[in-house]
């Protein structure tokens, strides 16, 4: 009979949604732990730990990275410490906390503010191959410019209007089949060496290409590549975070109010 049987006396709706939110709440842990594995423990802006160290915190996981780039254990506190940038050239206008912060050298050398870079990977990034994903259109035979402009030979024209190179080659990201980088020549004629344009910070018109983040002065001090064949995560990092910067630091009229 239903009324002496196990099932007849149990709400089988009920044991439904409290497995569900049971399992819910596990999920919310997990993920939240998981999400703690890059960038803890926290500090405050004077370098002292907030105390976030202990739970939910995950305990320590290794991955086996591929194409033979060893290991990489997470969360860890001397890994955190080996990449952490210290030494910042800036200084606190104010002693409470979350007062902001004013650069007390040059922002776009020192990488701070806008110009503020992470200490990435210094090795270029791979494809499932394990090859180089950004290489030089020069290098690779089976691509060619199919739409749109071949910026190939035109004039580089800085914010400040002064004509301060001129494009011979782009960086192409070969999975994505997208260009990533412009690479000019310094003026006069690349004697002054080779540095790369972010292709999003680049505008290429019918005669020159033209980059407003930068004022001429500026261009000699885009960081370079140790390997023009290849760029590093690394180099990324630090080169895109040079030409943002200089929307705010390229010269001293924008730090001055806009309207």
């Amino acid at each position: 009979m239903v009324g002496v049987t196990f099932w007849g006396n149990v709400d089988l709706a009920s044991i439904a949604i409290w497995s569900f939110w049971i399992f819910f709440a596990g999920l919310i842990i997990y993920i939240q732990r998981e999400n703690m594995r890059e960038g803890y423990p926290l500090v405050d802006d004077d370098g002292k730990d907030l105390g976030i160290s202990g739970w939910p915190m995950p305990t320590a996981k290794t991955f086996k990275l591929p194409h033979g780039r060893g290991t990489l254990t997470v969360p860890s506190v001397e890994n955190e410490a080996a990449h952490a940038r210290t030494d910042l050239a800036l200084a606190r206008t104010a002693v409470s906390g979350g007062a902001p912060y004013l650069p007390t050298g040059d922002p776009m050398v020192d990488g701070v503010g806008p110009a503020a870079w992470a200490p990435r990977r210094d090795a270029p990034e791979l494809d499932a191959h394990g090859h180089a994903k950004i290489r030089p259109l020069s290098a690779l035979p089976d691509f060619h410019v199919s739409a749109g402009r071949d910026p190939r030979g035109k004039a580089v024209v800085a914010g400040d209007g002064e004509v301060v190179g001129r494009v011979v080659d782009m960086m192409i990201d070969v999975p994505e089949q997208l260009v990533r980088y412009l690479v000019m020549d310094l003026n006069p004629e690349g004697e002054a060496g080779q540095r790369l344009i972010p292709m999003t910070l680049a505008r290429i018109q019918s005669d020159r290409v033209t980059v407003k983040s930068l004022y001429g002065a500026n261009f000699a001090g885009v960081p370079t590549l140790a390997d023009s064949g290849q760029i590093t995560l690394l180099e990324e990092e630090k080169i895109s975070a040079y030409y943002a910067g200089g929307t705010l630091y390229a010269h001293p009229s924008r730090l001055d109010t806009q309207l």
